[in-house]
């Protein structure tokens, strides 16, 4: 297949561009129901006014398809590949589309909301993996972010595309913006088609030549034979190798401990994105209009209005990380975050048990500061740090597999939230605000600092050993210098040379 001519940091931003076209159909997709059900509208009457237990199995119901998709991800990704998991993904969902536009029953409505998802639980178990093997580790945590940022400019605008088509008459009110999204798959599928796949997929599968030549391209050299080439491909040859000594790959191989600590990183990759859905983030994002109206007693034109400028303001928020992921860390955006979460939680609580309309609209501006939170840590974070933190060999199974707990857990919490908000009102916000406030000492205990390392020097990150691999006694909770590979590199070498000497030595005695 051909692939783009492109070299240097043209190929990275590229790159970039197909793996943001993703996550803005992710984006696009998850909020494209939420101005559609839960009215009186077209599609109300065209699926005969779903209760609230209906509605909001239509809108989780998307999250068991890309359990699905994540879960066929772990088993069979790393053998496809990272570049042919999202074009399956593109794919997927554009049959999904079709199913949904085309709906006229609840049941096709279901297997389109499923279908669809698959192909998101494809993207969003592959694509982190192929934005961080493709570039380096200064810049990695900016791009992944804004992967991340463009998620909620899809958000936006399925929420003021849903908006608009309010005030339209007619099938047309909510086909036109389900349907809109296969322009985004679409453009994805194309430029995922024409761009190299993952380097160290292709050296972990026997490729290493075709590596070699992505790597040339990346670093924007000439030749697969440039020092600087040779010594990058070294460091991941060196890599795999340490992580495949004990043979071909086993699944039990997750739950071993020692110095690798493949189980460790596993329980992290499964833990950040369970934190991500019980900070209450998708209680907002999903269902905000419903917030508004049930909640908060306000109407349904001024609730969508809120629910799409809701979704402007995490989109700005969204911005603070690209700036300050690589400054500050991993661990200070989520400590961060998860307080201030808790702190809006407990604030609209308050306001929201007074009972009067000006509380309520108090309550209101707590959950726009609590999307400002939000975006600056619990956003993009949870999508970064499983790519992070596993080594090579495990990276798509990890993954795939916290993708697949992160969806089964935003399944939970959107089926939970209608039927909670109806018996318990603004009571729900107080459990948010203790999850939230749980957070903070388990991220400063249990979570090593990823900032600046390249993906081989993450595995020596918890070789310090002990119950918190090292992280509470490591200042800043990192674990591991920058380059630590560079040294099992010279290791390497060392032994070679020393191999060399040996086998000269030998050949001058039998000479002699």
């Amino acid at each position: 297949m051909w692939v783009m001519p492109l070299r240097g940091k043209y190929l990275v931003w590229a790159i970039t561009a197909c793996c943001c076209q993703g996550f803005l159909l992710l984006g696009y997709d998850q909020g494209v129901m939420s101005g559609i059900i839960g009215a009186d509208n077209q599609f109300g009457k065209d699926f005969n006014s779903p209760d609230p237990t209906t509605q909001g199995t239509i809108v989780a119901i998307y999250d068991i398809g890309c359990a699905i998709g994540s879960l066929i991800t772990f088993l069979w990704g790393e053998d496809i590949g990272r570049k042919r998991m999202i074009m399956a993904g593109a794919a997927t969902m554009l049959v999904g589309t079709a199913i949904l536009t085309s709906s006229t029953t609840l049941a096709q409505l279901y297997v389109g909301r499923i279908v669809t998802g698959i192909g998101n639980g494809f993207n969003s178990s592959s694509i982190p993996v192929y934005q961080s093997e493709t570039c380096g580790g200064m810049v990695r945590g900016a791009l992944v972010c804004l992967n991340s940022t463009v998620t909620i400019i899809g958000l936006v605008i399925a929420y003021w595309l849903d908006y608009g088509m309010s005030f339209v008459d007619g099938p047309a009110q909510w086909r036109l913006p389900i349907g809109f999204q296969a322009f985004f798959a679409l453009c994805l599928l194309f430029q995922v088609a024409v761009l190299p796949d993952s380097p160290r997929w292709c050296m972990a599968h026997g490729r290493g030549e075709e590596g070699a030549r992505i790597l040339a391209q990346l670093e924007d050299r000439d030749s697969p034979e440039h020092p600087d080439v040779v010594a990058k491909r070294k460091e991941i040859e060196v890599s795999l190798a340490q992580e495949s000594a004990g043979g071909p790959f086993r699944y039990r191989e997750l739950l071993h401990g020692g110095p690798l600590g493949n189980f460790r990183r596993i329980c992290l990759c499964i833990g950040v994105n369970v934190m991500q859905q019980f900070t209450g983030a998708n209680m907002i994002n999903y269902l905000a209009p419903v917030v508004y109206q049930n909640t908060m007693g306000l109407s349904r034109n001024l609730s969508l209005i809120l629910g799409g400028f809701t979704a402007v303001t995490y989109m700005l928020a969204s911005f603070i990380p690209l700036w300050t992921v690589d400054r500050f860390g991993r661990r200070v955006l989520l400590m961060t975050s998860a307080s201030g979460l808790s702190l809006c939680f407990i604030l609209a609580s308050i306001l929201l048990s007074i009972g009067t309309k000006g509380a309520a609209y108090g309550a209101t501006a707590m959950v726009f500061i609590f999307q400002i939170f939000l975006g600056i840590g619990y956003l993009p974070i949870p999508w970064l740090y499983p790519a992070e933190i596993t080594t090579t060999r495990i990276r798509a199974r990890g993954s795939a597999i916290s993708s697949f707990f992160n969806w089964m857990c935003v399944f939970a919490v959107v089926e939970m939230t209608p039927p909670a908000i109806a018996n318990i009102n603004w009571r729900v916000f107080i459990i948010f605000a203790i999850f939230n406030a749980l957070w903070v000492p388990l991220v400063y205990i249990f979570f090593p600092e990823t900032e600046g390392l390249e993906l081989e020097d993450v595995d020596h990150i918890f070789e310090k050993g002990g119950i918190t691999g090292g992280v509470w006694s490591s200042p800043g909770g990192r674990t591991v210098e920058r380059r630590r590979i560079a040294r099992d590199v010279e290791d390497v070498e060392s032994n070679e040379k020393g191999v060399d000497v040996r086998v000269d030595e030998s050949r001058g005695k039998g000479d002699d």
